[in-house]
């Protein structure tokens, strides 16, 4: 049974997901991550951005290339994270020297901390595993389903091609600004990874939500 019908908001895969996906989230009463479409480079798939000493600052997972001659690879339920590269430990490097400082870095890093020494092979299941340990943190009651199929028309709000990092902030205007470590020196950046606001705003980080 196609568990889509009766979602309301329709997300791909994320990689410490950007605000104004947590708030599509949080806004709605039953959201959906698409498990069937392909990967998409360039994408927020396996990639977030932070506010580190010399400005935003892209954190990319790497991928394993996909097999031409199978189309399954290109699934993203199917990709695999390269694990031959080093990122988990330039990651975490480049997270504990942006938010060392900040004021709930050490109340929550030690529930995030273990994502970057484990190895889960799939981004899909490592994206999502991370996505819920992030919602429960701030307090987010919904948790996302997955697709049954891919979904080409959805009747709800969709997201997929909305939630971009070249395309504007859709909900720039619908939170207000909080303090960020480096502002001083860069000013306010909107709509950085998730982890921007909670290492900075703690509990409160909710209150951007509901």
């Amino acid at each position: 049974m196609d568990n889509s019908h009766s979602a309301s908001a329709l997300l791909s895969t994320a990689y410490l997901p950007s605000i104004e996906y947590i708030r599509a989230i949080a806004s709605s009463d039953r959201p959906v991550i698409e498990k069937y479409e392909n990967y998409q480079k360039q994408s927020y798939r396996n990639r977030c951005y932070i506010y580190s000493s010399a400005g935003v600052l892209p954190l990319v997972i790497p991928i394993c290339r996909e097999d031409k001659n199978d189309e399954d690879t290109r699934r993203i339920d199917k990709v695999k994270i390269d694990y031959s590269k080093k990122w988990q430990k330039q990651h975490w490097r480049a997270i504990f020297s942006a938010y060392n400082s900040s004021p709930f870095f050490c109340y929550y890093k030690d529930e995030i901390y273990p994502f970057y020494t484990e190895e889960e092979p799939l981004l899909f299941n490592y994206n999502n595993r991370l996505l819920n340990t992030i919602l429960d943190m701030i307090g987010i009651p919904s948790v996302p389903e997955f697709t049954q199929n891919y979904i080409k028309d959805f009747e709800g709000t969709d997201y997929r091609n909305l939630f971009h990092p070249k395309r504007e902030v859709l909900f720039n205007n619908k939170y207000g600004q909080y303090h960020q470590v480096f502002a001083h020196k860069y000013g306010f950046i909107p709509n950085l990874s998730i982890i921007d606001l909670l290492f900075n705003e703690g509990p409160n980080s909710i209150t951007f939500f509901f």
